[in-house]
């Protein structure tokens, strides 16, 4: 156990006030082997937290919180926080069910004024406070100033410079630190990572603009005129922080983020005199002060629990692939017969599996950054253009560019591919990261195909179906995590679209499985079976368009159908209940059941223990079915 004798005297931030500058660099020092010791023990975001140790301990210190409103963006680097605010009894339960969050949480503190947990939003938050303080919002407490620690990869994307351009056209007083540690969660790529690491290379040219700045009011009135235009000159000629000044923020860097003292000075400074949008450029390094993570390409991005001495982590082998590396394999194999195929990520080489497909084919990979919006509109361009580009993403991530995905896509019927990786419940990331919605709001869209993965066989004739397939958009899902593990195929098989497969006949009631949730299905059957219970089972395989004989042939013989699938209301089974609507089933007597995700943000908890809360296991369908027959009632067997 790590030795934190001034932190153990912390219990919220204003403890640090009575801490002199001295105490404030042991208490960084004790802060940072926390942080070690809980990661090492709960897994989750290590690198990022590590880096931010100092600029945490000054921010809190120096400012008012929670009247001053802290907003942190992302907010996957919000352990130490956490620790400063009141939490530190409860951070060893650090993403686990009933635990805290990984991220901020309004529901879990007053020191997290705004939940995150994607990027780009903070500007756009502290800008909202900024202007609840002007007009006289939540008086008790009155609000204070709003500060967004935002980081390189994230003001890349469009949302922060919208919030920069508005609220430097508003003028009032609130902080932007710029948390710039050439580090996102993948490299940093675009013109904005070159941006900033220029004005670091430039940093003698900046200083002289600032004692430009400065000299300039010392200066006799007839030559003040003259020396301004030299200024406005310097200004335009070097590069310094003139970006963010022509958008109406007054910047002030780069600094050293950690250097304390540094920080120290800055912040009580610009709490003292500051009357406008200030934009203050911090240098941090990921993964700071802990030798493993700064060694680490990702530097310590993500890490499951960690030896502290080695920094090895203990991952539980397994024997079946990734479905993730499965849809990256695919592609590259569909890639290598099929110069057209090109792959599009925004900021997730690695969680998208692209970076393997990267190192095949370096030019027909891109990475455009965190901007969802441009890159479904780009792969938009690419398909016009006569390439088959395949849209990786998270569905949590795609959501960001669903108008996007609605009027440059789908209107124009382009042949993008969408492939959606983490779909379903995800686990310790939480309601933030699940794969809920990508079913209702895609199969609801004209011309679309909307298809599920029941297994990592499945997902490569998936692959192989989105190449072939150049009649409009199309999209497949897979969940988070390690396949079935059963045989796999030498090369996916493009599927007939709209058409699923029968997995094993039975009698009386139907049970319709849309995505990976089949072998929840086939679990239940085993149980079922002793109980006299034979359901038939099918695979839907196409959420859009629906195989309506597979559908209508399976309503019109047996007494119930049952549908499952790892999606909201207004899915795949709400489509099915459309279907039977149209046809008249219901008239005559077919029991329907749904089961889908329920009507709540689901809290951060083990996949399984996830779908627990949903209802959505073995056990549960296994319940379903007695349910519909009337077994469990009636204590009968069927």
């Amino acid at each position: 156990m790590v030795q934190t004798p001034l932190l153990d005297k912390v219990n919220t931030p204003a403890d640090l006030k009575g801490l002199n500058d001295r105490e404030l660099h042991q208490l960084a020092d004790e802060l940072r082997a926390e942080t070690i010791s809980v990661v090492s023990e709960t897994g989750g975001h290590l690198g990022a937290g590590l880096g931010v140790v100092e600029l945490t301990v000054a921010l809190h210190a120096v400012f008012d919180t929670p009247r001053d409103r802290l907003i942190w963006d992302v907010s996957h680097q919000c352990y130490p926080h956490k620790i400063l605010t009141g939490r530190r009894d409860r951070i060893r339960t650090l993403r686990q069910q009933g635990g805290l969050s990984g991220f901020t949480k309004r529901s879990e503190s007053p020191y997290d004024p705004f939940g995150a947990a994607h990027s780009s939003t903070s500007i756009s938050a502290a800008l909202g406070f900024t202007m609840a303080r002007e007009l006289g919002g939540a008086p008790d407490p009155a609000l204070g100033d709003a500060i967004a620690v935002i980081g390189d990869g994230s003001i890349s994307a469009g949302m922060a410079f919208e919030a920069l351009n508005n609220a430097g056209h508003l003028g009032k007083r609130m902080f932007v630190i710029l948390n710039d540690n050439e580090m996102s969660i993948a490299p940093p790529t675009g013109a904005m990572s070159s941006y900033l690491s220029r004005i670091y290379v430039d940093k003698p040219a900046q200083d002289l603009k600032h004692a430009m700045k400065g000299a300039l009011s010392l200066l006799p009135g007839p030559l003040q005129e003259g020396a301004r235009r030299a200024k406005d000159l310097l200004k335009h000629v070097t590069i310094g922080g003139t970006l963010f000044e022509e958008l109406g923020f007054n910047y002030l860097g780069p600094i050293d983020g950690h250097d304390l003292d540094q920080l120290l000075w800055v912040f009580r400074t610009l709490r003292e005199r500051a009357d406008e949008p200030m934009l203050v450029h911090v240098l941090t390094k990921k993964g700071k002060g802990y030798a493993p993570a700064e060694g680490a390409a990702d530097r310590g991005h993500a890490r499951a629990k960690f030896d502290v001495v080695t920094g090895k982590q203990h991952k539980t082998p397994s024997n079946a692939p990734s479905y993730t590396k499965v849809f990256a394999e695919s592609l590259i194999s569909e890639a290598q017969r099929d110069d057209k195929i090109v792959a599009v990520t925004a900021a997730m080489p690695d969680g998208t599996g692209l970076d393997l497909f990267a190192k095949h084919f370096p030019k027909r990979m891109f990475d455009v950054a965190i901007a969802e919006q441009h890159g479904v509109t780009f792969c938009a361009g690419l398909a016009a253009g006569g390439m088959k580009p395949f849209c990786a993403m998270y569905s949590t991530f795609l959501q960001r560019g669903y108008d996007q995905v609605v009027h440059d896509v789908a209107i124009q019927r382009l042949p993008v591919r969408f492939a959606i990786d983490r779909a379903g419940l995800v686990g310790a990331d939480g309601a933030t990261h699940a794969g809920s919605y990508d079913v209702a709001y895609l199969a609801n869209l004209p011309g679309f195909v909307v298809m599920a993965a029941a297994d990592e066989a499945e997902l490569m004739h998936m692959v192989a179906t989105a190449v072939a397939h150049d009649d409009g958009p199309i999209a497949f899902r897979f969940p988070r995590g390690e396949g079935e593990g059963i045989e796999m195929p030498e090369r996916g098989v493009p599927l007939e679209i709209g058409k699923g497969r029968m997995i094993r006949q039975g009698k009386r009631v139907a049970i319709l499985s849309f995505g990976t949730r089949l072998g929840e299905v086939l679990k239940a059957c085993e149980a079922l079976g002793a109980k006299g219970v034979t359901p038939t089972v099918a695979d839907a395989r196409f959420a859009k368009p629906l195989d309506r004989d597979l559908i209508l042939q399976l309503a019109r013989t047996h007494e119930a159908l049952i549908t499952v699938e790892e999606g909201a209301v207004g899915g795949f089974g709400s489509h099915v209940a459309q279907l039977l609507a149209d046809e008249g089933v219901f008239d005559h007597g077919l029991k329907f059941r749904s089961m889908v995700l329920p009507d709540i943000f689901i809290d951060q908890a083990s996949p399984r223990a996830m779908y627990d809360i949903a209802a959505m296991n073995a056990p549960h369908i296994e319940a379903k079915v007695l349910e519909v027959l009337g077994v469990a009632k009636l204590g009968k067997q069927a």
